[in-house]
């Protein structure tokens, strides 16, 4: 008797789409499509545990803590980034996302739940990317006019 291999699991388009928008941050979207051995997937949570140590940092020691300086764009880059992929997610055609994540099985349609999570996350996004830079252009002048006038010339 011949024995057949499981078929592969379906992914989701939409649920991809949520969970890089809602989780991208730890990487979780990464495994969902991956699978839990993606490196990948398990390097988004040390990056965003060092954003949130800068938060925590600035929050305890005050804005003037220079390390929360470079600890909290990390945070926000790291939220910026599964917007994005929950953006890029969502507007894949879903022949393509079948063809690439459910080859060989019927292709479905993903309806309005990822239109929901392309519109926020563009949205939210858009402003925790401008935030980001807005703070980083923010602190680097702050660091620079704290410099001595000898040091610059150096």
């Amino acid at each position: 008797m011949p024995t057949t291999a499981p078929a592969a699991p379906y992914r989701a388009k939409t649920l991809a789409a949520w969970l890089a928008l809602l989780f991208g941050a730890i990487g979780l979207h990464r495994i969902y499509l991956h699978g839990p051995r993606d490196l990948l997937a398990w390097a988004h949570l040390p990056v965003t545990v060092l954003g949130l140590v800068g938060v925590e940092r600035m929050a305890t020691l005050g804005h003037d803590d220079r390390l929360a300086w470079v600890l909290v764009p990390l945070l926000g880059l790291m939220l910026s980034q599964g917007m994005l992929f929950a953006i890029l997610y969502a507007l894949t055609p879903d022949e393509r996302w079948g063809a690439t994540w459910n080859p060989g099985q019927p292709a479905r349609e993903s309806r309005w739940g990822a239109v929901f999570a392309a519109v926020l996350g563009l949205l939210l996004g858009g402003i925790v990317l401008i935030g980001t830079i807005a703070f980083s252009i923010q602190k680097a002048f702050e660091w620079q006019a704290e410099t001595p006038a000898e040091d610059v010339r150096r």
